[in-house]
This record gives structure tokens, sequence and C-alpha cells, in this order.
């Protein structure tokens, strides 16, 4: 396997990871959403690269000690690499710097795959979002972690 970086995303970032968004939801955040959200100073945002290109992304919002992570995302053939774990434990180091202590998140409920690797890094199920999911219509799980 080759080997991988993450690292804070930049605006320079902001193009290519709006294009993997783009490949992969049906609801795909903009480049401006990005760019707002990586340049805010509460925020987390990573990539991480792999040969220069970039292989995968995450991003949480801080607010009062509590990390709402919006965006865990790997481009479709890098996965199965440990890229979405790497990201995520590299987002809770950072978070460190934040003062989280709680963390949330919501997936689709069909995402068993994410489910798993989340609850594998220490995430439970905590409730239900009705019909969260637009294209198609979904619940979302929604999961947390404490520190």
């Amino acid at each position: 396997m080759d080997k991988y970086q993450i690292m804070p995303m930049t605006a320079d970032d902001v193009a290519d990871v709006a294009a993997i968004e783009q490949q992969i939801f049906s609801l795909p955040w903009s480049e401006k959403s990005f760019l707002d959200a990586c340049t805010t100073q509460e925020n987390v945002y990573l990539v991480c690269r792999m040969n220069g290109h970039i292989a995968g992304y995450c991003g949480m919002w801080t607010v009062l000690g509590e990390g709402n992570i919006t965006n865990v995302a790997v481009a479709p053939e890098y996965r199965r690499q440990g890229i979405a774990k790497a990201l995520l434990q590299e987002l809770e180091s950072c978070a460190k710097e934040k003062s989280v202590t709680v963390f949330f998140l919501e997936v689709r409920e069909s995402n068993t795959g994410a489910i798993a690797l989340y609850e594998q890094l220490g995430f439970s199920n905590i409730g239900k979002r009705k019909r969260f999911y637009e294209r198609p219509v979904e619940d979302a799980i929604v999961m947390s972690k404490m520190k």
C-alpha cells in the first residue's frame, strides 16, 4: 500500500474535494461550502493525500466542546485502505486542541460499512433522525462518542 499523508484542508484543496463530493453524494456540498468550512477557525477539516492526489477528506464543526462531524469521504479508487479510519483518528487528535469532549455524526441507515467503522472507533448509536437524507429519502442513524 502506498503511504498517505493527512493534513489540514486548504483553499487549494477545495476543487479536488468538491469533485470527490460530486462523485459520491446525491446532494453534494459546493466548493464555496468547503471553502467556508475549512477557513473557519473553530472547524477542523482534513485531507488525505496519496500519490499527490486527494484520496479522502473529513470535517468537523466545533461548538462549546462538541464536535459535529459533517463530512467523511474517500474516493472510490482509494477505499478499503484504512484512509477513513486514519482521517477520523487524526480528526479526534485535532479536536483535543479545540477542547472537544463529545463527537456526533449522522450516517445513512443503509451505510453498514461506515456504521461498522464508526463502531470500531468507539461511536455508539444514540438515535435516529427520520427522513434526514434526500435522494433517496432515508433515515439517519445518530452516533456519538465521548472522549
